[in-house]
Parts: C-alpha cells; sequence; structure tokens
C-alpha cells in the first residue's frame, strides 16, 4: 500500500456509499424523481422502489414488509420506540427498562420521560458490557411497559444476550426494543430468534446512505406516531418519502443479506490481528468489551498515560482515521458514559481508542497501524508527567 494511502477504520460511525448502492439510487435522484404518492406513472416507478426497499431490509431482519417503517435515521427510530411505545401504553403504567451503556438516542428519551415522571431502570453491566438477564428479570413490574437493551455497543463492540432477555420479557407480557444500529449488516439480526418486539437501525452503518433509517414493529404493536400530516408509512410516519434513500438503503440490505457472511469471514481475523499486533507491541493497555462477544470489526482499547485525542489527531495526521468514543458524543464534556458503565477509571477512559474495521480494508492497513501506533503512543506517554519512569525512554 502507498504511505499517502487514507486508512478508514471508523466503520462503526459511518460506512462509505457501497457503488451498487449508488447506482441503484440514481434514478431516483434526477429521471424518476416524482412523488411515491403521485398517481403518474413515474410517480408508480417511485412507489415500486419503496415497495422494494421495504422488501428487502424486512428480509434482511427476517420481517414482514408492512413491519418494516422508514424514519431518518437511527436516532429517530429509537427516539420513536421510546416515547411512542410509553405514550401508547401509559394507561398500563409508567416504568420503562434499559441498560447504563445505551446509545444516547435511547438514554435520552428515557431519561426526558424520567423528567415527565416516569420510572426508568437503568440497568448496570458487568466489566464487558454484558447485561444480565436477570437483572432484567428482576426489574420488571407490573407497570413495566418496555424493555430497551441495545444489541451490541457502539463503543466497545460487545454483543448483548437478547435472545435471552427476550424470552423473559415475552413471558412477562412487556414488549422488547432494541438499538440495532450496529448489528443490522454487521451480523445476523433475525426479531423472531431474538424474540424482539421493535428494533431501530440505519442505512449508513451498512455502506447505505445517510438520511435513511427504519424501525421494525411487530404486526399488532401499538406505538404512538411522533409525527402527524400524511398517510404515508400507514399514517405512522407521515411526510414524502425519501426514494432515492429507500432504494439506496434496500440495495444496501440486499447486498449485506448475499455478502454478509463473507464480510465476516474476512473482518473477524484482521480485528484479531489488530489487538493481537497493538496488546504485543505497546505495555498498558485496557481491552474494552468482551473479546469473543463483539462485532466482527470492532477494536476498543485504553491506552494509559495519554490523551485518547491526541493519539487520534496524531493517526489521523499518518493517515489513519479511528475514533475515540461514539461519533454522536465526541466532542462532548467529560468521558465515556460506556466506559465509566464497565468500570474504567477517568483517566484510563480518557485514553480510549475505537477502530472499527470495513469492506475495503485489508490486512496490510491492519500492519500498517501496528506499525504506528506503538511510537504515536510512546511519544506523547515521554510527554505525559504522569507516566512511570519504566514506561519513558
Amino acid at each position: 500500500m502507498s504511505k499517502d494511502e487514507i486508512i478508514y477504520m471508523d466503520h462503526a460511525a459511518a460506512t462509505p456509499l457501497h457503488p451498487e448502492v449508488k447506482e441503484a439510487m440514481e434514478p431516483y435522484l434526477d429521471v424518476k424523481f416524482a412523488s411515491a404518492m403521485s398517481l403518474s406513472g413515474m410517480g408508480q416507478e417511485a412507489k415500486y422502489a419503496v415497495a422494494t426497499g421495504r422488501q428487502r431490509v424486512a428480509d434482511l431482519i427476517g420481517a414482514r414488509p408492512e413491519e418494516v417503517y422508514f424514519t431518518s435515521g437511527g436516532t429517530e427510530s429509537a427516539n420513536w420506540a421510546v416515547f411512542g411505545i410509553a405514550r401508547a401504553h401509559e394507561s398500563k403504567g409508567r416504568h420503562i427498562i434499559t441498560s447504563s451503556i445505551e446509545h444516547h438516542a435511547v438514554l435520552m428519551a428515557c431519561r426526558r420521560l424520567q423528567e415527565l415522571g416516569w420510572d426508568v431502570t437503568e440497568l448496570p453491566v458487568d466489566g464487558d458490557g454484558i447485561v444480565d438477564p436477570d437483572d432484567v428479570r428482576k426489574a420488571l413490574r407490573a407497570d413495566t411497559v418496555l424493555v430497551s437493551i441495545m444489541h451490541a455497543n457502539n463503543e466497545i463492540g460487545t454483543v448483548e444476550p437478547l435472545s435471552e432477555i427476550g424470552k423473559i420479557t415475552r413471558e412477562a407480557d412487556v414488549l422488547f426494543h432494541s438499538d440495532a444500529a450496529q448489528t443490522v449488516g454487521a451480523i445476523d439480526v433475525d426479531v423472531d430468534a431474538l424474540n424482539l418486539d421493535l428494533v431501530s437501525f440505519t442505512a449508513h452503518k451498512m455502506y447505505g446512505p445517510k438520511g435513511i433509517g427504519a424501525l421494525y414493529m411487530r404486526r399488532g404493536t401499538r406505538i404512538e406516531p411522533m409525527f402527524y400530516g400524511g398517510a404515508q408509512e400507514s399514517e405512522r410516519r407521515p411526510g414524502t418519502e425519501n426514494v432515492p434513500c429507500i432504494a439506496g438503503f434496500g440495495r444496501a440490505a440486499e447486498l449485506t443479506k448475499e455478502r454478509g457472511a463473507d464480510r465476516i469471514a474476512k473482518l473477524t481475523p484482521m480485528r484479531d490481528r489488530l489487538f493481537d499486533g497493538i496488546l504485543d507491541a505497546i505495555p498498558e493497555l485496557v481491552v474494552n468489551g468482551h473479546r469473543e462477544r463483539r462485532l466482527p470489526n470492532n477494536m476498543s482499547i485504553c491506552i494509559r498515560y495519554v490523551e485518547g485525542e491526541s493519539v487520534l489527531l496524531a493517526l489521523d495526521l499518518a493517515g489513519v482515521v479511528g475514533s475515540t468514543a461514539s461519533a454522536c458524543v465526541s466532542g462532548t464534556a467529560g468521558p465515556s458514559h460506556v466506559l465509566m458503565a464497565v468500570g474504567r477509571s477517568m483517566s484510563d477512559a480518557n485514553g480510549s481508542l475505537r477502530l472499527s474495521l470495513g469492506r475495503c480494508n485489508e490486512p496490510e492497513h491492519v500492519e500498517r497501524v501496528i506499525e504506528l501506533l506503538p511510537a504515536i503512543v510512546q511519544k506523547f506517554r515521554n510527554m505525559s508527567p504522569i507516566t512511570p519512569e519504566h514506561l519513558i525512554r
């Protein structure tokens, strides 16, 4: 590889648009631009594109097409699941269960409900970021209307035991939602196998366009709309359909269904090599998340005695794009709530680094990062007043 080549390892934040997805979108940007609600021939072509996209997205997660509702992205989908279920089932109760490591799209929605008088239980996680299903069972009450546990954490990559949790919620007749933005397109997601009633996810994590997401709702689920004003999405999410992005989302889902297993087979050994190479080369690192029960492309560590942002910027200057935490919380004050929840000290959490691989990464990219990172870390450790003397050289 060329020394000047950019190595992109921030696929957990956003993936590049797949060329075949772009091709699927292009006709609906200009030639077939009509509204899908139009009765014209062009409008019917747009309507067909929406129906095809919905079918492809549903097929990816083992759902029926009428159970998939398009939104503007994962945040809207997660907000709709939380607020919509809360409002629709308020007569039963005002208690929601979630976890302490949820994406802010869920966590902040739950906390807003708390401000409005709802009772929210935020379950703890273990040192690997795993929610204990028995904790869910113990937290359930007669007035519980929703359990929301993410499928895999966006920062540390740990995959949660959703199937076990879903069996518990099903027995208790409580609706179960999962933020699966990191898993739909990355690993197998089957709504029936996982016992899920609602799933929020997005296209731009799976080589689709930004600005389009979906909420799966099991048939028969009562939910309050977030918006009002039109007949689109069965009057549950009105607004002119984003036909180009829906077509792209559908094609991205189709490609994932066709090639997802190959991606996993390619990325998993590369992830493991990245972990092993960095852990062997740099002392005083802390692995974040479970080493086995994790996303196939996620590597998350805390580098002691350095600031993660300094390391990240140095990598960027060297042509490597990564992140320190979730893209949605970068720039906020304080350390990651996820890392604090799994027991990291504030000092360790400030040294976090997340590298997430994607379909265009190759083994030589991994080797380049393993080559670059030790010198960068050593440089900043030599400048740090808190570095132990035996690590300075």
